[in-house]
C-alpha cells in the first residue's frame, strides 16, 4: 500500500513539472511593441492590437500614438522610442506609420540596429520609409485609383467626387491615386470632382471635418444627382460620409481604409456585439441587411477585410516570425502567404521597388 502511495504522489509530481515545463515553454521569451492610433481616427487598427494581446498574452506591449499627430511628432517619436528602450522588445509594430515613423526609426537603430520595424499604412515618402522599416503593409493604391473607379461605374456612378486637403494631396501615394481615378474617369466616361475639405488635423479637429461632410454631400447630391460616387482620404470622414449617402441616396464604392467595420457600424447604429468582434464576414452580413432595410442595395461597398485591423494582425505575425527566424521579410511569397492565412482572403501583392520589403496589396471588393 506504500508503494502504491509513493508512486501516486511520484506521478502526481511528474505531471505537475512537466506542465509547469510546457508553461514556461509557451511563456514568449520577447516583447513586440505595437503603436497604433486611438478609436477616434481608425477605430480597425487598435482592435487589431487587442486582438493580438488577446491571442499572445504576455508578448504585447501596445501603445497609441496622439489624435493630433501631426503636432505632437515628438510625442510620437517618444512613445516609439520608449518602447525600444526595453531590452526585450525585439520588434516594433507601427499603424498607422504616421509622419515622425522614419525619424523614430532612425534614432532606435543607432542604439538598438537589431530592433524590426514593420510598418503598416505609412503616411510618409515611400521610398524614404523603405531604406528603413524592415517591411512595410499597406493597400496598394495605384491600382486603386483604377478599381474603385471601376468599382463605382458599375455600381451605376456616373460622376466620381474625391474629398481631400492639401496635407493629404502631398502624400505621394495619395496624389498619385487621385491623378489615376482622375485618368480612369475620363477613359469610363464618368466626371471627376474634387472637393477641397477642412483637414481633420487644422483649425477646428475631426468635429469641424466631419459636419462639413455631413452638409457638402447633400450639396452635391442636389446639385450632380444622386448617381454620384463618394470618396474621401480621410478615416475620420468615413462614418458620416456613410451617413450623408444613406440619406441622399449616393455611392459609396470604398473607404480610405477599405473594412466592413470602418464607417460603417457608426452610420448603420449597428451594435458589433462580442461574438461578432473580428468575424468579418458576420459584420458584413449584418451590414447587408441594414443596408437593404433602407433601400440602398447595390449603392455600398468596402474590402471583406479589415487593412487596418490587418495591417496591426498581420504586422504582428511577421514581426514575431521574423524574430524566431522563421521567415524572411524580403521573401515576397512568404510574407504574403502569412497576411492571406491572417485573414483568410487570398490577395494580390505587389513590391513598391525591388529594393525593399514595403508591400502593397489588393483584395477583391464586395457589394452590400
Amino acid at each position: 500500500m506504500l508503494r502504491k502511495k509513493v508512486f501516486f504522489w511520484v506521478s502526481v509530481f511528474m505531471i505537475f513539472v512537466m506542465m509547469t515545463c510546457a508553461v514556461f515553454a509557451a511563456a514568449p521569451t520577447f516583447k513586440i511593441g505595437v503603436v497604433t492610433g486611438t478609436v477616434s481616427q481608425n477605430e480597425d487598427e487598435y482592435r487589431g492590437a487587442e486582438a493580438a494581446i488577446r491571442k499572445y498574452p504576455g508578448l504585447i506591449k501596445h501603445v497609441t500614438y496622439p489624435d493630433n499627430f501631426m503636432q505632437e511628432q515628438e510625442t510620437t517619436i517618444a512613445q516609439i522610442t520608449g518602447l525600444a528602450a526595453d531590452r526585450s522588445v525585439k520588434a516594433i509594430v507601427v499603424n498607422q506609420a504616421i509622419p515622425g515613423t522614419v525619424a523614430a526609426i532612425r534614432k532606435v537603430k543607432e542604439t538598438r540596429p537589431d530592433i524590426i520595424f514593420i510598418a503598416g499604412e505609412p503616411h510618409e515618402d515611400p521610398p524614404m520609409l523603405e531604406r528603413y522599416a524592415d517591411a512595410a503593409l499597406i493597400s496598394n493604391n495605384r491600382a486603386r485609383g483604377k478599381s474603385i473607379v471601376q468599382l463605382a461605374k458599375k455600381m451605376g456612378a456616373k460622376k466620381f467626387l474625391h474629398y481631400s486637403f492639401p496635407r493629404h494631396m502631398s502624400y505621394q501615394q495619395l496624389a498619385e491615386r487621385r491623378d489615376i481615378m482622375r485618368q480612369e474617369c475620363a477613359k469610363l466616361g464618368l466626371e471627376f470632382i474634387f472637393v477641397t475639405a477642412p483637414d481633420p488635423m487644422g483649425e477646428g479637429g475631426i468635429p469641424a471635418a466631419q459636419q462639413f461632410i455631413l452638409e457638402d454631400v447633400p450639396r452635391q447630391v442636389a446639385k450632380h444627382g444622386k448617381d454620384i460616387a463618394l470618396f474621401s482620404t480621410n478615416c475620420a470622414m468615413q462614418e458620416p460620409l456613410i451617413a450623408a449617402a444613406l440619406k441622399t441616396g449616393a455611392i459609396v464604392p470604398e473607404q480610405c481604409c477599405p473594412s466592413p467595420t470602418h464607417g460603417y457600424p457608426g452610420a448603420l447604429g449597428l451594435e458589433i456585439t462580442q461574438d461578432m468582434k473580428g468575424n468579418f464576414p458576420k459584420i458584413a452580413q449584418e451590414i447587408s441587411k441594414e443596408i437593404a432595410k433602407k433601400g440602398a442595395a447595390g449603392r455600398f461597398a468596402t474590402w471583406p477585410v479589415a487593412t487596418g485591423y490587418l495591417n496591426t494582425t498581420a504586422g504582428v505575425e511577421l514581426a514575431k516570425l521574423a524574430v524566431e527566424k522563421k521567415i524572411k521579410l524580403s521573401d515576397i511569397k512568404a510574407v504574403q502567404q502569412t497576411v492571406e492565412k491572417n485573414t483568410g482572403h487570398k490577395m494580390q501583392f505587389e513590391r513598391l521597388s525591388n529594393k525593399g520589403n514595403y508591400y502593397m496589396y489588393l483584395v477583391d471588393s464586395i457589394v452590400f
